[in-house]
């Protein structure tokens, strides 16, 4: 009776070191299936740590984190997934190169509104004034030009009366 009941310990602890070692899943095997499950995104990297999976590497979109992510979740044997996988942000729009003539053109035609029959054309600084204006009109206009510091103010198409 003793016999039998040492043979069936034995067979018991047999049995279950049998299964305890069979039914752990290498980190190798798991590494294996993640990087098969990432390898249509790429840039992205997988690395196992006894059951848990780090990803890294850098995509163009949070789509594609987030989708490498559920690809490595879904392997059979993962415990847990650490996702340190960068997305790049998208590249900045060019700078909208504004000339000095953009913000002086609308400042002049703010002042120049006032006087109608005068018109005023800005090229690389320069005012260039034209048409007919009453001499007091005129020294009103010509210190509101001056007030936006052009480089010079040309009034010899301008006709005082």
């Amino acid at each position: 009776m003793k016999l039998r009941h040492l043979t069936t310990s034995i067979m018991a602890i047999g049995l279950f070191f049998m299964i305890a070692c069979k039914g752990k899943p290498k980190d190798s095997e798991i590494m294996q299936a993640a990087s098969t499950a990432v390898q249509s995104i790429p840039g992205v990297t997988a690395d196992v740590k006894e059951g848990v999976v780090t990803l890294s590497g850098t995509v163009s979109t949070e789509d594609e984190k987030t989708s490498a992510e559920n690809a490595v979740k879904s392997v059979k044997d993962v415990k847990s997934v650490v996702n340190n996988i960068t997305v790049t942000p998208p590249p900045a729009p060019a700078p909208v190169a504004v000339s000095a003539d953009d913000s002086l053109k609308t400042a002049v035609a703010d002042v120049v509104k006032d006087f109608p029959g005068i018109k005023v054309d800005v090229k690389d600084g320069v005012l260039t004034v034209t048409g007919e204006a009453k001499a007091d009109r005129w020294k009103t206009l010509k210190m509101a030009l001056d007030a936006l510091h052009p480089k010079k103010v040309d009034a010899k198409g301008l006709k005082v009366k």
